[in-house]
């Protein structure tokens, strides 16, 4: 539990330090800002100065050039053990997202078993990745004889500046800082508002060069500017929400890696197996309270089986557990007292308008019940919007195509689903559908964390994925040997 035990050493008082320069530090500006999380435990978070950032890069540019000369295996070697640490600490972890996040026990301890195997398999990726070449010869393109050969290979980038979300924090940072770290960066890690510092203390149990790792918890506007557009960061990964856009315009020639939330459509054909569909619903809309980007944010279903696939979520909606995660129930309060606001204006502009509710709304504090709106319209505001919490809209369409321009109409493209028994159907509407990724006959779903998993248009910049993440986090260089003749393989 955060403020006890091995978690003391992160506080001064009750305010969370940052970490740098391998040990836990207080600000010297002697601010804090006050973070509120779902169970109303109040604490203060640093303030920190911008020399202290300065300075942060500086011993940050320093370790990686010293970690880039470590051997790849040991690099690996190092990631296997951060990796087994992780599994093994998964206990007093989850109970910091238990705490600090409301996230359900069951899950906590899923998240964080996950986050160690995706460590593991980062170690072994990097190794196959950045332990070939290419050996390119000139006579292959018109015009040259066999003169020069190129020898390129993988290096890289620097210094990672690492954003992960509020929703899966573990998961989510090291999805940037295993890549990152094989692939010979360094990294800073700036853990996301609504989320104290307390589980971030695992990554300093891992074993790695003091400065390699800095977590840097930071809420104020003015050092998160000066933090995304200071010279010494050479790429940002960033996953949240409009926030992103903001970082991308701001960031200047650096790589970006955005992932930046979704209104995820599930289309529901004639011929679906309905039983599925609403267990898929309930699940991939649901789950953590609707806190996913990845999660259905809009149901889209033929009207000769809405009414018997409408009765079916319902159902299964009246057996979750509402109440605190330490209850392991599978709805808890949303993240903050602002979001809980935003989705009741989505809620009430949905009555006003004249949607069916399913459910009666229910909210304590910020806790909200979950709530089926069918009959929902293009009008409403739940149509459009991402509320990130257990409400989800049911549209009803007439055909196919008016499923697939509602889907394509959006300012977000991050992932859809479809539901039919005809596989050329699914493939026909899945390649007309405007999203990084569309599942067939199952939720949206980031992972396994080895798949791509990338967003189009609003949704996000670049793709990530293990491999596609340590593509990114390094650059390519080039040798070329030119020999003073021609020469020609003999026999």
């Amino acid at each position: 539990m955060a403020g006890s035990g091995v978690f003391a050493e992160i506080l001064d008082g009750d305010v969370f330090k940052y970490y740098t320069d391998g040990a836990w530090k207080t600000s010297s500006s002697g601010k804090s800002v006050p973070i509120i999380n779902p169970t109303t435990r109040k604490h203060p978070v640093q303030a920190c100065t911008q020399e202290e950032v300065n300075k942060v890069m500086e011993t940050a540019k320093n370790a990686q050039k010293l970690w880039a000369k470590t051997p790849l295996w040991k690099r690996a070697e190092l990631l296997h053990k951060a990796a087994a640490i992780l599994k093994e600490q998964k206990a007093p972890i989850a109970e910091c997202l238990v705490k600090e996040i409301a996230k359900p026990a069951k899950d906590a301890v899923t998240e964080v078993v996950r986050s160690g195997d995706l460590v593991s398999y980062c170690a072994e990726e990097g190794v196959r990745i950045l332990g070939e070449g290419k050996f390119l010869v000139s006579d292959s393109f018109p015009g040259n004889e066999r003169s020069k050969y190129c020898l390129t290979s993988k290096i890289p980038l620097g210094v990672i500046l690492a954003i992960p979300p509020f929703n899966y924090p573990v998961n989510l940072a090291v999805s940037k800082i295993g890549p990152a770290l094989i692939a010979g960066n360094s990294l800073v890690l700036k853990p996301p508002t609504q989320l104290h510092s307390t589980w971030c203390i695992a990554f300093t149990w891992l074993g790695f060069p003091k400065d390699l790792l800095t977590v840097l918890q930071e809420e104020v506007p003015e050092i998160g500017d000066f933090l995304t557009m200071h010279p010494g960061v050479d790429c940002i990964s960033f996953t949240g929400g409009d926030t992103g856009i903001a970082i991308s315009k701001k960031a200047g020639m650096v790589p970006l890696q955005m992932e930046l939330g979704g209104k995820d459509a599930c289309i529901i054909l004639e011929d679906a197996d309905l039983d599925l569909a609403a267990s898929s619903i309930v699940k991939g809309g649901f789950s953590y309270s609707g806190q996913r980007c990845t999660a259905i944010k809009v149901v889209l279903v033929m009207e000769s089986v809405a009414d018997a696939l409408v009765e079916k979520v319902n159902v299964k909606l009246a057996k979750l557990t509402v109440g605190a995660p330490e209850d392991d129930c599978d709805i808890t309060p949303v993240v903050t007292e602002s979001s809980a606001n935003f989705i009741e204006g989505l809620i009430t502009d949905a009555k006003q308008k004249e949607a069916t509710f399913c459910q009666e709304y229910k909210r304590e504090g910020n806790l909200i019940y979950p709530l089926l709106l069918d009959n929902v319209r293009p009008d409403m505001r739940i149509a459009w919007e991402e509320p990130f919490g257990p409400v989800l809209p049911v549209i009803r369409i007439n055909s196919v195509e008016e499923g697939i321009h509602h889907c394509n109409a959006s300012n977000f493209g991050l992932q859809g689903c479809i539901f039919t028994r005809d596989i050329n159907k699914a493939i026909l509407i899945g390649d007309a559908m405007e999203t990084g990724t569309v599942q067939i006959n199952s939720a949206p779903a980031r992972g396994p964390d080895h798949f791509p998993f990338q967003g189009f248009k609003d949704s996000g910049i670049g793709s990530q994925g293990i491999t596609n993440s340590i593509n990114m986090m390094t650059k390519t260089k080039s040798m070329v040997i030119n020999l003073p003749t021609p020469t020609y393989s003999m026999g």
